[in-house]
């Protein structure tokens, strides 16, 4: 008997079909799969075409010594479960297909395409266009975002994952997002807990959204944090919110707040002519990098009797910090380097705000959540190794709590 393929467009119009009514999970694996075998077999046959050089039903094809010669049904596994999918033949059997290679039986289509490019802050239709361009596979921007639906889930579970008992630093900044909210177009504020592990190694432990930072929703993040495992935070590095520091402290009051010395810099030289700006900078560093607190303190009145004639919001700034400016000082050179800056989390920021940027709205939420946690994910692949002289660093932190806190990593 001879078999019957079904056209493309017919597996489109089921695809879209199918996505109406995705109401509960089986659906959304019923929609994925669809998907994956939509964009599989339509691959397949474009790398049939470059190999034999001529699309189908074209003239160019007569005596050309090779022709397309049905397809065998292959059964493989992807993410989604097992597809029956139609790979095509040729008359000569030398076609070797790349996407789906011969004896091969495990795909992850929608992993390795769909979702990094989602990550990436493309929106739906731009992916949509995408696949089209590359595989010439036509699917539905709201095909795609049923499927992207499933990160939700995955989201769900990491956020209320138990998290370690103890982090020696965590670090604790927002950025601001635009989201479509009632009809109108309102800021709001992605909350992000980086954390160093007692192994020196970053961690993630969770990521919030709200409508401004305001110190009372960060107390909401960090009880949060509380109630998932985290008994003691060693060091809090903050960027100098106001209240922050009464919120850290109210919820792990063994925490001692530093904040961004960087950030400090830059609000500082903000006051600053181009023009001075090196000898400022040069200034307010023999601040921070002096011995001790007294040494800072003599080096921040001494910057004060140079500089309050020109620039007098600079001291004023720095004195009124000053209590949450010096925890660095009660550490050793190795310490310091840790929790002297806010970088370690605003190099993870500087790449969720590529993808928000190319995003630059949000129709919800949701759609902003999962574009930042994929995003962040993405980030931590590259987290393979402990901070530098991280070893020093944990060996001092134990001293200085004389073996009251569980450090062994």
């Amino acid at each position: 008997m001879q078999r019957v393929e079904m056209k493309q467009e017919d597996i489109e119009a089921l695809a879209r079909e199918m996505a109406k009514g995705v109401k509960t999970e089986a659906d959304l694996e019923a929609v994925t799969r669809t998907l994956t075998k939509t964009l599989i077999e339509t691959a397949l046959k474009a790398e049939m075409s470059d190999h034999l050089g001529y699309e189908p039903g074209d003239p160019a094809g007569v005596g050309s010594g090779n022709s397309r010669n049905g397809t065998n049904a292959k059964t493989v596994v992807a993410k989604s479960g097992r597809l029956e999918i139609e790979t095509p033949r040729d008359r000569n059997g030398d076609f070797e297909p790349q996407l789906v290679r011969k004896r091969q039986r495990r795909v992850t289509v929608i992993d390795e395409k769909i979702i990094p490019l989602y990550a990436k802050g493309m929106s739906t239709r731009e992916i949509a266009a995408t696949i089209e361009d590359l595989y010439g596979a036509e699917v539905s921007a709201s095909l795609i975002s049923k499927v992207t639906e499933a990160v939700v889930d995955e989201v769900i579970a990491w956020q209320a994952r138990p998290l370690d008992s103890v982090y020696p630093i965590v670090y604790l900044d927002g950025l601001s997002i635009k989201v479509r909210h009632n009809k109108q177009v309102i800021n709001k504020t992605i909350y992000l807990a980086l954390g160093l592990n007692v192994a020196g190694e970053k961690e993630l432990l969770g990521l919030w959204i709200a409508e401004s930072e305001v110190a009372k929703f960060w107390l909401q993040v960090l009880t949060e944090l509380r109630n998932r495992g985290v008994s003691d935070v060693l060091v809090a590095c903050v960027d100098g919110l106001t209240g922050f520091p009464d919120a850290i402290e109210s919820v792990f009051p063994k925490a001692k707040i530093q904040l961004c010395i960087v950030h400090m810099m830059r609000n500082s030289l903000n006051f600053v002519a181009w023009k001075d700006r090196r000898k400022v900078a040069a200034d307010l560093k023999r601040i921070y990098q002096s011995t001790t607190v007294d040494d800072a303190e003599a080096e921040l009145e001494a910057f004060c009797e140079k500089w309050d004639n020109k620039f007098p919001s600079i001291g004023m700034i720095w004195k009124r910090h000053w209590p949450n400016l010096i925890a660095i000082f009660d550490y050793p050179p190795e310490i310091r380097k840790v929790i002297y800056t806010t970088n370690a989390i605003e190099s993870l920021n500087s790449v969720i705000r590529k993808s928000v940027r190319k995003r630059k709205l949000f129709p919800s939420d949701t759609a902003a959540l999962k574009v930042v946690y994929l995003s962040a994910m993405e980030a931590s692949k590259r987290w393979k190794r402990p901070v530098r002289d991280w070893k020093n660093a944990l060996n001092q932190f134990a001293i200085q709590y004389d073996g009251e806190l569980n450090l062994q990593s």
